[in-house]
C-alpha cells in the first residue's frame, strides 16, 4: 500500500510541535505550498523552517506556484471559502500551477512520504485540501491530515 499524502497547517501551533508531528508520521519531504514562504510565527519562514527540517532529516521544497493568489488569501481570511475555491480553481488552470502540480504528483507517485504545509489549521478552509484532492486522484493515494497540538 502506498503512503498517504499528508497535509498540515501551522496556525496556533509551535514549530517544534509541527516538526514533532512530521517526524512522528515518518514524513520525508515537506512541500511548502504558500505563495509567500514567510511568517510572523517563529520558525515558519522558509530558511528557518528548512533548517529545522534538516535537523530531523526531512527535506524541504517550496512550490510557490501552488500558493494562493493574494485575493484568494483575502477570501480565506474573511471566511469566504467558496470565493477561495473559485479563485484557486482559476489559479490552478495556469501553466505555472499545472507544471508544479505535475512535479508534486511525480514526487508523491514515488511512494515517498510527502506532506503539504500551509498556514490554516483546518484543511477544509485551505487550498492545500484542493491540491491534495487533485494529487490523490491523479496518483491513487489517500490523504491524511495531520494536526500538531495547539499552543
Amino acid at each position: 500500500m502506498s503512503a498517504p499524502l499528508f497535509t498540515i497547517g501551522y496556525e496556533q501551533v509551535s514549530s517544534s510541535a509541527v516538526l514533532d508531528t512530521l517526524e512522528g508520521a515518518g514524513v520525508g519531504l515537506l512541500v511548502d505550498v504558500r505563495a509567500v514562504a514567510a511568517s510572523r510565527r517563529a520558525g515558519f519562514s522558509k530558511n528557518i523552517l528548512a533548517a529545522g527540517l534538516r535537523e530531523r532529516e526531512i527535506d524541504y521544497l517550496h512550490l510557490r506556484g501552488l500558493g494562493t493568489p493574494a485575493e484568494g488569501r483575502q477570501a480565506a481570511r474573511s471566511g469566504d471559502y467558496a470565493g477561495l475555491r473559485r479563485i484557486y480553481d482559476a489559479h490552478l488552470a495556469t501553466p505555472a500551477a499545472q507544471e508544479q502540480l505535475d512535479e508534486l504528483a511525480s514526487l508523491v507517485a514515488t511512494g515517498r512520504r510527502v506532506c503539504l504545509l500551509c498556514f490554516e489549521r483546518h484543511p477544509e478552509h485551505c487550498h492545500r485540501q484542493m491540491i491534495a484532492e487533485l494529487i490523490c486522484e491523479r496518483v491513487g493515494v489517500e490523504v491524511a491530515h495531520l494536526a500538531a497540538p495547539p499552543v
